[in-house]
């Protein structure tokens, strides 16, 4: 056993018998920084701002991208967290802006709370004639027209470009016409669909800049700040679609970093578990059924208690356990948790121990997430790096930019999904070069209980690139709509939106959406395209308290079904909300506040069609497979499930549309002749297959920038358009977002670290550590661990 006291200092705050969750840990050694000296390009004004602030002079590393972006080069500066990528774009725009007095500069960045910490990162510079403005969702009227007409630093989001600005260029004209820099910060988040999109947004911001550029000048610089990533010159470049220069050697001072893997203990089996389960009804036989993993829970009213394997102490009760314990030794902690609910949860099981432990101390814990209203979401930023607060529980809105100063310790419950994120929310801590502790938190999940046993996957080794796909269809279509409803789109234009934009043009001619003439293609409607760049199909759902009218916060529409369908439990800051009625005409639930003892749970009901393959491998008996798919999926059900002990009270029916799917997948076969020889009675084909589809999603993760939320599958003994056994496995975005073809270029790493999960797991019959979903579509039902061993090596074997 580690002495926990020993290892991690800062963990001394623990009782001595928690030592045994310690897998693993990993000291990152401090490291000491190397400066450089101010350009001499620097106004004497911005020097002494910097100076007073605290910077007598640059890293080597700020002097290099500033160099590059004063000279007029394209550049993505891809530092740790805390390196200060801020102060290298800062210091070549600022300096434009001081010698310049018609230079005006664009900021972009995936969050509210980073754009606020930036604008009040200018604002303290304090320099005559900079007038920088936020500009997103939460401006008000009456100051969005100050902002076009006198500021010169506009801080926006994509969205907000999107929606707001290049609709109205005309009235950007003085903007756009002085626009010297875009800064695209955090452009590492910028993967998958929402990436795609992000990339035709900047190409459509070239453009339009373009129109209003005076002649003899070039269009602006873009500088692009990331965390550490795997190749951000071709990420970067393929982002924007302009040539990249690349900063990636950090020159900044580190502290050090205990970074420990904790795996939570497992439960002793309750005695009456058996019991339990004999209690039930008959369970229905689902062995006929498709197993389906599209996201969410299952159609089928199947309660499995699992009394015959060990089940682990939950990654979120364990979380908020840490977190207590931090907060009663006066630890500042932030602990990042992956989804909103989740967030909530950790956040009130704190204040509540906090406040058994010692009265009024709960007041010190707080929870964080997107979809709260902005007044709320900046007291909490205030608290937080105050001091008032000693803990939030944050989803991933808080990973990104904001400059928390002060915390001693990152809690992360469950991996994040990639390594960027990571080490990025591992960097909330220690930042200005203190010490910091860092602390991955397991779930029961396959992934989770793969890395806290082999951590020579999570460190010394290079954060992946970033994924993203500016030719898929379903996003370059929509995006040439806006271009052309914002500026007829010419032959010139088409190299700017890639190889396959004239072939998309001439399919929505024949559609009728957008008109041919001499002079290039016209947008025929009289109103904008509605295009949603984060592929939820629609604006956020409004979550409102019926009996005030109170706004409580926003649910995304693509989370709508799931997270607020009728009858569902909604938690806000703490507090449980019933969902009385969600109506989507009017993008609105409404909710009363109740604390039932039940929790809900969505089951939905999901099909899957092959419409075309792209590449095929046949080796023996396996066929890999990558192509277009359509998935058809329905919520059509809750259940009800008692807090204290996980019972289903009952199944309450919902009537929701349908949702149709046209997505990428990866998928294998293998023949039944094959499955024969490896002693699989056919009996247990579905099981096999279901379970080696599980632990297929759990690790796919590990070699894409994905995490299982953006990916579902689906397994069956015989297929109909492929009629053979087979595995799906698809990207659960429109049109692919590139990691069903990133596991087709990777499917023997992938595969191969599948079969190590399963086959090292302790279990006998299989758990959540190896092929137990939580999102399981069939209620985990059935599975077979053994077999999906054999399956597993048999594909292994033949690829």
């Amino acid at each position: 056993m580690l002495d926990v006291t020993a290892v991690l200092p800062l963990f001394s705050f623990l009782p001595p018998r928690r030592a045994e969750s310690l897998t693993h840990v990993e000291h990152v050694p401090p490291r000491a920084g190397a400066v450089a000296p101010w350009p001499d390009w620097t106004p004497p004004l911005l020097r002494s701002a910097f100076t007073a602030r605290g910077v007598d002079q640059p890293w080597t590393h700020q002097a290099t991208a500033a160099h590059l972006a004063w000279s007029g080069t394209h550049t993505v500066i891809a530092t740790g967290t805390g390196s200060g990528k801020s102060l290298a774009y800062q210091l070549p725009l600022l300096s434009s802006l001081l010698t310049d007095d018609k230079a005006t500069a664009l900021y972009l960045s995936p969050t509210k709370a980073l754009a606020a910490d930036q604008l009040r990162s200018l604002h303290g510079l304090d320099l005559p004639g900079v007038r920088p403005a936020g500009y997103d969702g939460d401006t008000p009227r009456e100051e969005r027209d100050w902002v076009r007409q006198h500021a010169r630093v506009v801080l926006t989001n994509p969205d907000m470009l999107h929606h707001g600005i290049l609709p109205n260029h005309a009235s950007w004209a003085r903007f756009l016409r002085g626009l010297r820099f875009v800064v695209v910060d955090e452009c590492h988040t910028y993967r998958g669909v929402f990436g795609s999109h992000v990339a035709h947004v900047l190409r459509r911001l070239r453009r339009v800049t373009a129109r209003y550029t005076p002649r003899g000048l070039s269009g602006p610089c873009f500088i692009l700040a990331s965390a550490t990533s795997g190749d951000p010159q071709a990420s970067g470049s393929r982002l924007v679609g302009l040539p990249m220069a690349a900063v990636t050697e950090d020159a900044s001072p580190r502290g050090g970093v205990t970074f420990a893997l904790w795996e939570p203990p497992l439960l002793p089996p309750a005695p009456d578990s058996l019991a339990s389960l004999r209690s039930l009804p008959s369970l229905p036989s689902s062995a006929s059924l498709p197993p389906l993993d599209d996201g969410s829970v299952a159609l089928d009213a199947t309660f499995a208690v699992r009394d015959a394997e060990p089940v682990r102490r939950s990654a979120l009760r364990e979380t908020a356990d840490l977190l207590t314990d931090a907060v009663v030794a006066g630890v500042r902690t932030l602990a990042f948790v992956r989804s909103r609910k989740g967030a909530e949860l950790v956040a009130s099981m704190a204040r509540r121990s906090l406040n058994h432990a010692v009265p009024g101390l709960g007041e010190r814990v707080a929870a964080y997430r997107a979809g709260y209203l902005r007044e709320e979401r900046r007291a909490l930023e205030r608290d937080l790096m105050d001091g008032t607060l000693l803990g939030l529980a944050s989803t991933n809105a808080l990973e990104l930019g904001v400059d928390l100063v002060g915390l001693d310790a990152v809690l992360i419950s469950g991996y994040p999904g990639t390594l960027a994120s990571l080490w990025q929310q591992a960097g909330r801590a220690g930042r200005a070069g203190r010490d910091a502790l860092c602390v991955l938190v397991a779930r029961d999940d396959p992934l989770d209980t793969y890395l806290v046993h082999h951590p020579e996957a999570l460190f010394g080794k290079p954060v992946e690139a970033t994924v993203l796909d500016p030719a898929n269809p379903h996003v370059l279509a929509p995006q040439l709509c806006c271009a052309a409803a914002e500026l007829p789109l010419t032959p010139a234009d088409l190299p700017l939106f890639g190889p396959t934009a004239e072939s998309t043009l001439d399919a929505l001619v024949a559609a009728g959406i957008l008109r041919r003439r001499p002079s290039g293609w016209y947008w025929t409607e009289r109103q904008r395209p509605d295009v949603d760049l984060r592929g939820a199909g629609g604006g956020p759902v409004a979550v409102v308290e019926e009996s005030t009218g109170r706004l409580l916060g926003t649910v995304d529409t693509g989370s709508a079904h799931h997270q607020v369908h009728t009858g569902a439990v909604h938690l806000h800051q703490g507090t449980a909300y019933v969902v009385d009625k969600l109506d989507l005409a009017d993008s609105v639930a409404l909710v009363h506040a109740e604390e039932p003892d039940w929790s809900t749970h969505p089951r939905d009901v999901t099909s899957l069609t092959v419409l075309s393959v792209r590449q095929t491998r046949t080796a023996g008996p396996v066929t890999l497979s990558l192509g277009e798919v359509e998935v058809t999926s329905q919520v059509v059900s809750y259940q009800r499930r008692r807090i204290s002990s996980g019972e289903v009270i009952d199944t309450c029916q919902l009537d929701l549309p349908e949702r149709i799917l046209k997505t990428v997948a990866v998928w294998w076969t293998v023949s039944p002749e094959a499955l024969d020889e490896a002693g699989i009675p056919e009996v247990d084909w579905p099981g096999a297959l279901h379970a080696a589809e599980h632990a297929s999603i759990g690790l796919l993760p590990l070699v894409a920038t994905c995490d299982r939320w953006d990916i579902g599958g689906l397994s069956t003994a015989l297929h109909a358009d492929t009629a053979l056994p087979t595995v799906f496995v698809y990207d659960g975005h429109p049109g692919g977002a590139g990691f069903a073809e990133r596991a087709f270029d990777v499917a023997t790493d992938w595969l191969a670290a599948t079969r190590t999960v399963v086959a090292e797991c302790r279990c006998e019959q299989g758990c959540p550590s190896c092929v137990q979903s939580p999102k399981c579509g069939n209620g985990n039902n059935p599975l077979n661990k053994h077999d999906a061993v054999q399956v597993l090596s048999l594909v292994l074997s033949a690829l």
